[in-house]
């Protein structure tokens, strides 16, 4: 095992580096400063498992340097040490969240114990967290695969909202995997032995599509030869997905918040109602709040599905992931089990802007395994000859928003830090996460 990386903080110099030359004999990784507001700057920059923290100090003491900097590294395990040790501080440290308290001068064996036992507790806090997303992937029926900061993103509210029955709105853009997304807050429910069914909005038209919704009697209209139950009444106690909710006329968007807000439903021709057991997810690939703006979509039944929003980014914001779904991929197409892509076709894949996101790399894949004549799957495999528009060299906005986005991601997602990191102001961070339509992703780990 690694051994714990320290920050070790304290005014006073003499009993500061003698702490310093006996953790390094011992092979830990230590940086030292002589007050908060220097040890804080070292931790906006670097990484630490373990934070030795004197008590009083000039300036910020090491109450207030454990609170700023558990903001920045949560799992931070912190020691207070000081020489004016009272029961009232130590259980004031251990509140706010100190792992142990210690007086000075103190045990030097005791302080490297208890360093071993706190650096054991952070290994453990991140075994769980990456058994927790292992176990949450192994639920899926189909997986999602990624590990990008976006789709983590993405992961940890499916994680947090499917156990719960709040209606959920989908956005992201075609082929992102909005159905994916909805399949897997269903199937991570306690709704997942029952049905969960999916209704395409957009690929029926208004009638047709109240009568898919609710049902009809029979004779209710041309071609109602027979009495039909909807399919809000086929998923009574499980998950019903409106895809492409954005393409609901306004007067059906009527009837689905009448639905929403009494969950009942009325067949088309009848005058009875039924009361159901539904959860509702929706997905589109339009920004709602827009087309509420321009009259299009109803304000009110806009608020009943936007409880919980989850934004799917497109596989261009995610470029991170297209190795794991290349790989993912060629398991399921390639027969042979024995094709690969040459780092030229992989590179140009990553450059490339995906208009058609996920199911456009499937389409990719399958072409190059159709077509490569070795084991090697090249770039002309992937995208023809006229491969001019596959291969675009990346613009210098490009550049700029992806160096942005993997700064982000290094910060985890902390703001302050990922701009002290590129030498910006936050304030700057903050325009440019909106110009490049990074912040939504990022909302979540502010």
């Amino acid at each position: 095992m690694d051994k714990a990386r320290i920050l070790l903080v304290d005014d006073e110099e003499s009993f500061r580096q003698l702490l310093v030359k006996r953790f390094e004999r011992k092979g830990y990784q230590v940086a030292s400063a002589g007050n908060g507001e220097e040890a804080l700057a070292i931790g906006k920059k670097n990484e630490f498992d373990i934070g030795l923290f004197d008590l009083k100090m000039p300036g910020m003491d090491g109450l207030e340097l454990m609170k700023q900097l558990k903001k920045i590294q949560p799992e931070l395990q912190v020691l207070i040490i000081t020489g004016h040790g009272t029961i009232e501080t130590a259980i004031q440290a251990m509140k706010l969240g100190a792992y142990d308290y210690l007086t000075k001068p103190g045990n030097l064996d005791e302080i490297e114990v208890l360093i071993e036992k706190a650096f054991e507790k952070k290994n453990l806090i991140q075994q769980n967290q990456d058994l927790k997303e292992a176990l949450l992937r192994s639920k899926l029926r189909r997986p999602i695969i990624g590990e990008s900061e976006r789709l983590k993103c993405v992961l940890n509210i499916i994680e947090k909202v499917a156990p719960t029955d709040s209606t959920v709105l989908i956005e992201g853009e075609s082929g992102t995997g909005k159905e994916l997304v909805a399949e897997s807050i269903h199937y991570l429910s306690q709704r997942k032995e029952q049905p969960f069914i999916v209704l395409n909005a957009g690929a029926l038209p208004e009638q047709l599509l109240e009568s898919e919704l609710f049902g009809h009697t029979k004779g209710a209209f041309t071609g109602a030869v027979e009495e039909k139950k909807g399919l809000a009444e086929i998923a009574h106690k499980g998950t019903l997905f409106l895809d492409e909710i954005g393409e609901i006329g306004l007067a059906l968007q009527v009837k689905l918040l009448r639905f929403l807000e009494t969950g009942e439903v009325r067949r088309v021709g009848d005058n009875k109602t039924k009361k159901v057991d539904v959860r509702i997810v929706t997905a589109t690939n339009r920004k709602l709040e827009d087309e509420v703006k321009k009259g299009n979509f109803r304000e009110d039944l806009y608020y009943r599905l936007n409880v919980i929003k989850i934004v799917v980014p497109s596989l261009r914001q995610r470029w991170q992931d297209i190795p794991l779904l290349v790989d993912y991929f060629l398991k399921i197409y390639d027969k042979s089990g024995k094709k690969h892509l040459s780092n030229e076709a992989l590179i140009a894949l990553k450059n490339y802007q995906f208009p058609g996101n996920i199911r456009e790399l499937v389409n990719l894949i399958q072409r190059g395994v159709i077509l490569s004549t070795d084991t090697t799957i090249h770039k002309e495999d992937l995208f023809g000859r006229t491969v001019e528009t596959t291969n675009q060299a990346i613009t210098l906005k490009d550049m700029e928003r992806r160096h942005i986005e993997q700064i982000v991601q290094i910060a985890n997602g902390n703001k302050t830090k990922a701009a002290d990191l590129l030498g910006i102001s936050v304030r700057n961070l903050y325009r440019k996460l909106k110009e490049y339509n990074l912040d939504q992703n990022y909302d979540i780990l502010s």
